[in-house]
């Protein structure tokens, strides 16, 4: 509870007696647990988000050409490379995981694949074991603003390792 004490009405008087005020604030805090209870219970929390991933079905799924094929290498300093077809034949690009950097690429490899073959393009990612978790989710992202329809996630081999290497992103 508080207690307020009241000042004499005139200094020119008799003192009188100080008498406390005394006001009950249990209202007030009851109120205000009211208040803090409801807004709890009204606000919506954050709900988690998903990605859907759609999976091969039957045993022999339907091949895709490396002319329409682009292959993403996660490197290490948030840096990639990337290259459309074949690796070792292609021109490799590095980018970073900005929209001047890999959403480019992407929108570039996906109107050259348009106007090669009149079909969508594909990306393989393949994150190495120096590259960020964060990383891999940046390039999913990417592939999901640039509306790219589909990707895949894949083990590096040695040639991914060395060309990751003459980069200088396997440090």
């Amino acid at each position: 509870m508080a207690e307020l004490m009241q000042s004499p009405e005139k200094a020119g008087r008799l003192h009188r007696k100080r008498v406390p005020l005394k006001v009950d604030l249990t209202a007030m805090v009851d109120l205000a647990f009211l208040l803090i209870t409801f807004f709890i219970l009204t606000t919506t929390l954050a709900k988690p988000r998903e990605m859907s991933l759609v999976m091969p079905h039957g045993e022999h799924p339907e091949g895709i050409g490396m002319s329409r094929t682009m292959t993403v290498l996660l490197g290490s300093n948030n840096k990639a490379v990337a290259y459309l077809g074949l690796p070792g034949a292609a021109k490799e690009k590095l980018v970073d995981f900005g929209a001047q950097g890999l959403r480019k690429s992407l929108i570039d490899a996906a109107q050259q694949v348009r106007a090669n073959t009149d079909k969508t393009l594909f990306v393989i990612l393949k994150p190495t074991s120096k590259s960020a978790y964060g990383n891999l989710v940046e390039a999913i992202d990417e592939i999901n603003i640039t509306g790219t329809p589909g990707y895949a996630i894949v083990d590096t081999t040695a040639d991914d390792v060395a060309t990751l290497k003459k980069h200088g992103l396997n440090k």
